[in-house]
């Protein structure tokens, strides 16, 4: 598939909300889903028909191709990004640890682990895996948000947030209205670092994948020439949402899934024989098997036979891939979940409340493969387009966002960062 790399620059304040609010105040939420992308775009597409050189209500039908038809554009969410240094960020893994008393990264605080591996050791042994923090031995939490890595550093992207105040207008005498007071949470348009006299445009990072690429081409092209026209979230009457976009077609590059995998078993099969100082197992579970994880980068909308889940079954991943290998198997789950609405411009009306998975939600699978481990080669093809279209429902708004085998699921205890 064809991708278009976005990097949105925020001029005013964004109203994202993470729900409707059940009080006077309404949540910001720490990111640009791809939903509020897709409804900007189209937005202003249909505002535009008829009145551009690349109208996508003609031509074939491209905004049908875009948004309605069978394979749809998928659009990513756009995730906090850095400035300097321009790194890829992700979503950290549900089971990552810090310590409690000074949680982050090193060398400012006490350091970031993982824990899926020694955790996965630790069961198949008969043990129970309860870590403290490496450095002061003090008790350890989880470890949520995202994060990037430049240099072997490890750097966790922040989002300033603010309230704004406002009261309600009498409508009929244009005046404040009494006993109208609210306030509306926003992430701030300006970043500002620990240097004084110091700010920093906030920035997101998304991507939208097409299939034809003609279309990804005029796709590119119109944001390229709309850069100022978008505004995403809520108050948009009243100033807030306004953005700059840059949109850049991507190079084809082959992914890094095949070294990510590899990575991923070298390490367990050398943990596995580190536990064996323990006693034995009852089982050698890492004989002639591979291990791969699915690490949901997004909220995902998961259905098992009709019914909402936030476990991604050995049924439904065979599903998801086309491969009906009997030998697949589930070995842990770490998952949480939450609930999800929205705002349809196109209908006016709210979306209708969804359960979804919390991002960050870690699944370890497993296949059987002989010893060239040629079985694994169609795995691989298929996981690799897992982590393009995603998986689950409404994918094309940017929920079911996965990648396979996470770089930090790498980082054990004794190697915190």
């Amino acid at each position: 598939m064809n991708r278009i790399d976005l990097e949105i620059k925020a001029r005013s304040p964004l109203a994202i909300g993470k729900q409707k609010p059940s009080s006077s105040v309404s949540e910001a939420d720490e990111y640009i889903s791809g939903s509020v992308i897709r409804g900007a775009i189209a937005a202003q597409i249909l505002q535009q028909s008829g009145h551009s050189s690349n109208d996508f209500s003609t031509n074939g039908g491209d905004f049908q191709n875009l948004f309605l038809g069978d394979r749809p554009a998928i659009f990513q969410n756009a995730y906090p990004a850095f400035v300097n240094p321009q790194i890829a960020v992700q979503v950290m893994p549900s089971t990552v640890l810090s310590s409690k008393n000074q949680s982050g990264f090193k060398p400012e605080n006490n350091g970031v682990f993982d824990t899926l591996i020694d955790r996965f050791c630790a069961k198949a042994y008969g043990h129970l895996y309860d870590p403290n923090c490496p450095t002061d031995g003090d008790r350890v939490d989880a470890f949520t948000g995202f994060y990037g890595i430049a240099n072997g550093k490890y750097y966790k992207p922040l989002v300033d947030k603010r309230l704004l105040t406002r009261v309600g207008i009498n409508r009929r005498r244009a005046v404040s209205e009494e006993q109208i007071l609210y306030s509306i949470e926003v992430m701030n348009e300006l970043k500002i670092p620990s240097k004084p006299h110091k700010t920093e445009p906030s920035i997101y990072r998304s991507s939208i994948y097409v299939d034809d690429a003609d279309l990804a081409a005029s796709l590119q092209q119109f944001i390229h020439a709309n850069s100022q026209q978008f505004r995403f979230g809520g108050s948009a009457s009243r100033g807030l949402g306004k953005t700059e976009i840059t949109a850049t077609l991507a190079k084809q590059t082959k992914p890094d899934l095949d070294q990510r995998v590899s990575s991923f078993n070298e390490k367990l099969t050398k943990r596995w024989k580190d536990w064996q100082i323990f006693g034995k197992s009852q089982e050698d579970v890492t004989k002639n098997r591979k291990f791969f994880t699915l690490d949901l980068q997004s909220d995902a909308i998961l259905t098992d036979q009709w019914r909402r889940t936030t476990v991604i079954s050995e049924a439904m991943l065979k599903q998801f891939t086309g491969i009906a290998d009997p030998s697949l198997k589930l070995h842990v789950v770490y998952s949480s979940y939450d609930y999800r609405s929205g705002w349809n411009a196109a209908w006016g009306l709210m979306k209708d409340v969804e359960l979804v998975t919390n991002r960050g939600g870690v699944y370890l699978f497993s296949v059987e493969v002989n010893e060239k481990g040629d079985r694994f080669a169609e795995w691989l093809e298929a996981l690799e387009l897992l982590e393009i279209k995603g998986l689950g429902d409404r994918t094309s708004e940017g929920f079911g966002q996965v990648q396979v085998c996470n770089d930090f699921h790498l980082v054990l205890r004794e190697e915190s960062v």
